[in-house]
C-alpha cells in the first residue's frame, strides 16, 4: 500500500468513526441535556465561595456545581429582642445521620498511637492549621525530623478546632498535604476511612486511584453515589473502563460538538476510545501541567509523559511492574529521599538486577549491591571498603535516612573499627534505634560522635561546642519552658498550631537561623516532643545540611 492509501484508509477509518457515533443523535442530545452539562468556558469557572485547592494538578473529574441565584429579601427591623421567634416556621438546619463521623476529626493514628492529645487543634482557626499545613509540606528539602512530626499531625485522630464549621476543611488541607508529598497510599486510606461521598473529597480519591493504578474502584464509585455528577471528559473515561465503549463514543462525539469539552480533551479521548484509527500520526502534544487522568490516557495510548518534573505525587505510577527497571528505580529514589516509599521496598527495587551501564544512579545502585554483598559475608574488610562508598552515594542523593533504616543495626553488630566504626556510628544515630545503639556503643569515638552521642541520650555534651551551630543546639538542650515566640500559642489553647510553627523554626535553623533552630528544640523538649528534638539536631549535624 502507498503512503497516500495509507493516508486515506485512516482518513476513511475517522469517517466511520464519525459516522458510527452520530447515530441516535437526537437521543444523545437529550441525555446530555439532562445530565446538566455546561460549556467548556463556563466549567472552568471557580466558585469565589470555593476554597483553593493547594493542589494544582486536581482533575476537574466532577462538573463544577450551579450556584443557586441569590435571593434578595427586604431588610428586617433591627430589633433589641432578636432572640424572639418571629414567626412559628421551624429554623433552617443542616442534618447528618447520628453515627456519622466528623469529617475533620477522621484520622488513620489514634490517640494512643500517637500520644497527642485529642484536643491538640484546640481554639486555632481553620484556615490558620490549613494555610500551615500547606506551606511546610509543599517545602522540598524538610528535615526528617519535621516530615515524621507533620505526618504524624495529618494521621492523628484529632477533635476540629473549637467553634469551627464542620465542612471538611482542614480534612482537605490534611489530604493535599499528603498528596503533595506523595503520600498517596495514606492520603487514599485517610479518604476511605472518611467515607464521605463529598465532590471535593472525591476528586482527590479519583486522582488517587488514578495515579495507584485503581481507577476502576472510582468509576464503581462514581456510577453507584448518588450527587456526584462526572465531568464529561470523566464520564467518558468511566464509560470506556466499564466496557461500554459505543456510549462512549456517542458521548465523545455529541459533546465535541456541542463545544462541551476542550479541544485537547477531545483530541485525546477520542485516541483513548480508538487508537488504532491514529496510528501512523504524529503524537499529540505533551501537556505542560497534566492531570492524572489526562496522564493515564496518555500512557493508554502509548505517548507516557515522565514523571521526572511532575509532581512527587505522579511518580507513584512509575512503581508499577509494566514501567522499565531505570523508571522505576528513579522514582523509588525520588519517593524514599521524603519518606513515600518504604526503605525495604527502595531496597527491593533496587536489587531486582544488575547495573545496565555506568554513571548517576547506575553508580549508586552498583555502590548498594556491592555493599550488602559484603555485609552479607560478614567479613569487616569487605564492609569496611564498601560502607565509605555507598554512604557517600546515599548522601549525594539524600538516602542517608532510608539506608540507616535498614542497616543500622547489622553495622553496630559488626567489628568494625576505626574510622569505618565512627561511620556506622554515624549511620545508627539516624536511625529509629539511634537511643539504644548509642547507649551500648562501645568502640572508640571521635570527638564531635561523642558530642552526638550525647544529643542521642538527650544529656547535655560535656564537651564545650567548637561551631555556632552546636552552641545553638546546646542552648536549646539547656532552656526551659516555652519560648517566647511561641508562648502566645500555648497560653491561647493552640497547642498543635505552635507545634506546627516550632517546625517552620526548625526548618529555618536548619538552614542558618540559630536562634529559630535553639527555639524550636527548646519548645520541643518542653511540650514533651523529645525523640523529635533529639533526631532533628542529630540530622541536622550528620546530614550537615546548609543554606
Amino acid at each position: 500500500m502507498t503512503a497516500v492509501s495509507g493516508r486515506s484508509a485512516v482518513s476513511s477509518a475517522k469517517c466511520a468513526f464519525h459516522q458510527r457515533t452520530k447515530r441516535a443523535g437526537t437521543q444523545a442530545l437529550a441525555a446530555l441535556f439532562v445530565m446538566g452539562s455546561i460549556t467548556y468556558s463556563a466549567a472552568q469557572d471557580i466558585s469565589p465561595d470555593k476554597p483553593l485547592s493547594a493542589i494544582n494538578w486536581l482533575t476537574q473529574s466532577l462538573d463544577a456545581p450551579r450556584s443557586a441565584p441569590m435571593r434578595t429579601q427586604p431588610s428586617a427591623p433591627v430589633s433589641l429582642r432578636n432572640d424572639i421567634s418571629q414567626n412559628a416556621l421551624p429554623e433552617n438546619v443542616t442534618t447528618r445521620p447520628i453515627d456519622a463521623p466528623q469529617v475533620d476529626a477522621v484520622g488513620l493514628l489514634s490517640a494512643a498511637q500517637t500520644g497527642l492529645p485529642r484536643d491538640l487543634w484546640g481554639a486555632s482557626k481553620t484556615l490558620d492549621l490549613g494555610r500551615r499545613l500547606t506551606s511546610i509540606s509543599n517545602q522540598t528539602n524538610l528535615l526528617p525530623a519535621s516530615r515524621r512530626l507533620l505526618n504524624t499531625l495529618i494521621l492523628a485522630e484529632l477533635d476540629p478546632p473549637l467553634g469551627a464549621r464542620q465542612d471538611g476543611r482542614l480534612f482537605l488541607a490534611r489530604v493535599d498535604a499528603l498528596l503533595s508529598q506523595g503520600l498517596i497510599e495514606e492520603a487514599d486510606a485517610l479518604m476511605e476511612r472518611a467515607g464521605s461521598s463529598a465532590p471535593d473529597i472525591f476528586r482527590r480519591a479519583f486522582d488517587a486511584k488514578l495515579l495507584m493504578g485503581t481507577e476502576n474502584e472510582a468509576c464503581a464509585q462514581l456510577k453507584t453515589t448518588r450527587g456526584l455528577s462526572p465531568a464529561l471528559p470523566t464520564r467518558i473515561f468511566c464509560l470506556a473502563r466499564d466496557g461500554d465503549w459505543s456510549a462512549a463514543a456517542l458521548t465523545l462525539e455529541t459533546s465535541t460538538a456541542l463545544q462541551l469539552i476542550s479541544p485537547e480533551d477531545s483530541a485525546l479521548l477520542a485516541r483513548f476510545l480508538d487508537p488504532e484509527l491514529f496510528e501512523g500520526e504524529p503524537p499529540l502534544p505533551a501537556p505542560s501541567q497534566p492531570t492524572p487522568l489526562t496522564f493515564r490516557m496518555m500512557e493508554a495510548i502509548g505517548e507516557p509523559i515522565s514523571t521526572n518534573a511532575l509532581p512527587l505525587a505522579f511518580a507513584q505510577s512509575d512503581l508499577r511492574q509494566t514501567a522499565g527497571w531505570k523508571t522505576r528505580a528513579r522514582a523509588a529514589e525520588r519517593l524514599a529521599r521524603v519518606g513515600a516509599l518504604t526503605p525495604n521496598r527502595w531496597l527491593g527495587i533496587w536489587s531486582e538486577h544488575l547495573p545496565a551501564a555506568s554513571g548517576g544512579i547506575w553508580d549508586r545502585i552498583e555502590a548498594l549491591q556491592h555493599f550488602e554483598t559484603a555485609l552479607k559475608t560478614g567479613d569487616p574488610g569487605a564492609i569496611s571498603k564498601s560502607l565509605g562508598r555507598v554512604w557517600s552515594e546515599m548522601g549525594e542523593s539524600g538516602l542517608q535516612i532510608a539506608f540507616s533504616d535498614l542497616f543500622a543495626q547489622k553495622l553496630a553488630d559488626a567489628p568494625l573499627t576505626g574510622a569505618t566504626s565512627n561511620t556506622a556510628f554515624e549511620v545508627a544515630l539516624l536511625s529509629p534505634d539511634y537511643e539504644i545503639i548509642a547507649g551500648a556503643w562501645d568502640t572508640d569515638l571521635t570527638p564531635d560522635n561523642v558530642f552526638l552521642k550525647s544529643i542521642a541520650l538527650g544529656e547535655v555534651p560535656a564537651q564545650r561546642p567548637n561551631t555556632a551551630q552546636k552552641r545553638a543546639i546546646v542552648d536549646g538542650f539547656r532552656a526551659s519552658g516555652i519560648p517566647v515566640r511561641l508562648s502566645g500559642l500555648v497560653q491561647g489553647n493552640r497547642l498543635g498550631e505552635a507545634i506546627l510553627r516550632a517546625i517552620e523554626l526548625l526548618e529555618g535553623g536548619a538552614t542558618g537561623d540559630l536562634d529559630e533552630l535553639t527555639d524550636a528544640i527548646a519548645f520541643f523538649r518542653a511540650v514533651g516532643l523529645e525523640a523529635t528534638a533529639r533526631r532533628a539536631a542529630l540530622e541536622i549535624l550528620v546530614l550537615e545540611r546548609r543554606g
